[in-house]
């Protein structure tokens, strides 16, 4: 067994094998024949196709990859969920990441961030974030250059440097708990620094 193979997994929030999804993975994958452009085809799919559930202050709550794909919105999390979904099904190993940001300005309350690694042949781990640009966020996929949609710049912010093959528990119980992206919003997960590990 490979240390890359829980990266491959079909998981409950990661449910590549849905026929909707493993169909929308197999399109982007269509005339692409190496890892690092089926990759490019999926991020930028989830990145411009898939509306930011605060961006574009839309319902309903999404959190598997499945609904995200069916419903065409959700938070950084569920579109990390979904992203690492359309990889997997192209066997292309993905997990995801965090950052932990401040909310606003550059004082606390901190939320947490979610974001994707993308395991590629020719370059090992690749970090993208597919969350959806705006004025101020140009995320991008540049490998081996990484390119995501904020900064470490704040005291107190981090990036933690774990890659998990599932979504932490906090992000789940969030996106299960709240039924609108308002109420999503008025409680963002966070961790404290350390607690994940």
């Amino acid at each position: 067994m490979s240390e890359l193979d829980i990266y491959l997994a079909n998981s409950e929030h990661i449910d590549w094998q849905h026929p909707t999804l493993r169909a929308r993975a197999a399109e982007l994958a269509a005339g692409r024949q190496d890892d690092a452009a089926i990759a490019q085809a999926c991020f930028t799919f989830v990145r411009d196709h898939i509306r930011h559930s605060w961006d574009y202050q839309a319902n309903p709550v999404t959190c598997s990859a499945s609904q995200v794909l069916e419903h065409g919105t959700g938070y950084c999390y569920a579109k990390s969920h979904l992203l690492a979904a359309l990889l997997r099904a192209n066997q292309i190993p993905a997990g995801l990441c965090y950052q932990r940001l401040t909310i606003s300005n550059d004082q606390p309350p901190f939320c947490l961030h979610g974001l994707n690694a993308i395991y590629l042949k020719d370059h090992g781990w690749y970090r993208v974030d597919a969350r959806g640009n705006k004025d101020g966020v140009d995320a991008q996929f540049t490998p081996p250059v990484e390119q995501l949609a904020y900064p470490i710049i704040n005291e107190g912010e981090a990036d933690l440097p774990e890659i998990w093959a599932e979504p932490l528990p906090v992000i789940v119980k969030t996106l299960e708990k709240y039924t609108t992206y308002q109420a999503v919003a008025e409680n963002l997960p966070d961790i404290a620094i350390g607690a994940q590990r």
